[in-house]
C-alpha cells in the first residue's frame, strides 16, 4: 500500500458495493451463511498508509440468513439481544504488513463485550471511476468465538455436538470512496 495506490484522506464505505458476511457450523455437519444488510465504515489514511485507521458499525438487527424465523431468533436475547445491543462496533488499533497482505488489529464489540481481533487484510487496489471518484477495495477475514462475545446459548445435540458452533467466520468485502473536498 503506497501513497500512489491509496491516496491520503478520509474514505467512506460504499455499502452498495460492499458486504459483511459470516458463516457458522450448524448441527455439526454444515454451515449457515448470512450477512448484515446495514453497516457503515470510515477509513482514515494519513501520508503513511500503514498508520491508517478504520471505524465501523454494523446494525445487528439487519442480519439476513435467508430464513426469517431463524433471523428473528438470532435477534432475540438468546443470541444477539438487539433490543439492548443494537449495533456492533469495530475500532482499529493497528495495521502491519505481512508479505503482500496486511493484518488489521482492532477492538470488536458485540453484545456489549469488547475483544481484540485480528483481520487478515488484502488490499485489492484503487482506481478512479467514470464519475471521477477515487475508489479502493479490500477483503478482510477473521474467526471469532461467539461465546467470548456473550453469545453463549448452548444447544447440545443427542449423541454429542451442538446445534450452533462456537466459531464464527467473518468475511468482509469493502469498497471505499475518497471524500471530495
Amino acid at each position: 500500500m503506497t501513497e500512489q495506490q491509496l491516496p491520503a484522506g478520509t474514505w467512506t464505505i460504499d455499502a452498495a458495493h460492499s458486504e459483511v458476511g459470516f458463516s457458522v457450523r450448524h448441527m455439526m455437519v454444515s454451515r449457515v451463511r448470512g450477512r448484515f444488510e446495514k453497516f457503515d465504515a470510515t477509513l482514515t489514511v494519513p501520508e503513511d498508509p500503514l498508520q491508517s485507521s478504520v471505524v465501523a458499525t454494523i446494525d445487528a438487527s439487519s442480519i439476513n440468513t435467508n430464513n426469517a424465523q431463524r433471523d428473528e431468533h438470532v435477534r432475540s436475547a438468546d443470541f444477539l439481544d438487539v433490543a439492548n445491543h443494537p449495533e456492533f462496533t469495530f475500532t482499529s488499533t493497528g495495521l502491519r504488513q505481512e508479505g503482500e497482505n496486511f493484518v488489521l488489529t482492532g477492538d470488536l464489540t458485540i453484545k456489549g463485550n469488547t475483544r481484540p481481533v485480528e483481520l487478515a487484510l488484502e488490499f485489492n487496489g484503487s482506481t478512479t471511476d467514470p464519475y471521477g471518484l477515487k475508489r479502493a477495495g479490500f477483503h478482510a477475514s477473521t474467526e471469532i468465538s461467539r461465546k467470548e462475545f456473550g453469545v453463549d446459548l448452548h444447544m447440545p445435540m443427542d449423541g454429542g455436538g451442538v446445534v450452533v458452533g462456537d466459531k464464527i467466520t467473518i468475511e468482509i468485502d469493502a469498497e471505499f470512496t475518497l471524500k471530495q473536498d
